[in-house]
C-alpha cells in the first residue's frame, strides 16, 4: 500500500473512518468517502487499491501491535507456570488491565473491527483471538502439570466456552460504548471474577 502522507491522504482516511463508523464496511460508499474527502472517486485509487485496503489502513497497525504484546504476555505466563505457588497464580498478572488500556488507547480501531468489519478479513478477529487464547490456556495447563502442579482436568469443549466468555466479555465495553473509566472499573471486576473462577475449576 502506498505510504502517501499528504494532506489529501489524511483527509481520505478521516472520511473513510467516519463512513465506516456510520455505515459499517459493507454499506460504506466510496462516493461519499470521496465527497467528504474533497477528491474524486478515481482519486481514491491513487491511495488504496480497494475499500478493504482502506479499512485495513485504519486498523491493521493497532491490531498487529496488540498481538505482538499479547504474545509477550503469554510467554511470561508460560515462564511463571510452576515457578510460583499454585494459589498465587495470576495474582501479579495485569494482562486484562493492559488489554483494556490498549483497547481504549486505540478505541476507534477496535470499534471498527468488533462492530463494523463484516465483509472484511477482520470480521472474525474476536473468534481468532478466542482460538489463540484457548490454545494458550491448554498449553498453560500442560506446562503446570509437567512441572508437578496438581490441577483438575477441564474438558477442551468447556475451556473453549469459558475462553469465549472471557474474550467476549472484554469486547462488550466496545460494543456498548463504555467510557474509559467505566471500562477500567468493569475490567477490574471481570478480572477478579474470571481469575477466581478458573482457580476454583482448577482446584487451586
Amino acid at each position: 500500500m502506498p505510504r502517501d502522507k499528504t494532506e489529501s491522504h489524511e483527509r481520505l482516511l478521516e472520511a473513510a473512518k467516519k463512513e465506516f463508523m456510520e455505515y459499517g464496511f459493507q454499506d460504506a460508499s466510496m462516493r461519499r468517502i470521496a465527497d467528504n474527502a474533497g477528491i474524486t472517486v478515481s482519486g481514491i485509487y491513487k491511495h488504496f487499491k480497494d475499500k478493504e485496503e482502506m479499512f485495513a489502513a485504519l486498523v491493521e497497525d493497532d491490531l498487529n501491535a496488540l498481538m505482538s504484546q499479547y504474545d509477550n504476555f503469554q510467554n511470561v505466563e508460560y515462564e511463571n507456570a510452576g515457578s510460583v505457588a499454585p494459589d498465587e497464580l495470576w495474582d501479579n498478572s495485569d494482562e486484562a488491565m493492559w488489554l483494556m488500556e490498549y483497547i481504549y488507547d486505540h478505541f476507534d480501531s477496535f470499534k471498527l473491527v468488533i462492530c463494523k468489519s463484516q465483509g472484511t478479513r477482520y470480521e472474525n478477529f474476536a473468534e481468532n483471538l478466542i482460538e489463540i487464547e484457548e490454545n494458550a490456556t491448554v498449553e498453560y495447563f500442560k506446562i503446570l502439570k509437567d512441572r508437578g502442579v496438581s490441577i483438575n482436568d477441564i474438558p477442551r469443549k468447556e475451556i473453549h466456552l469459558l475462553v469465549t466468555c472471557t474474550i467476549n466479555a472484554m469486547f462488550e465495553t466496545v460494543i456498548h460504548d463504555f467510557e474509559r473509566e467505566e471500562a477500567m472499573s468493569y475490567c477490574k471486576n471481570m478480572d477478579k471474577f474470571f481469575k477466581g473462577g478458573w482457580k476454583n475449576l482448577m482446584g487451586l
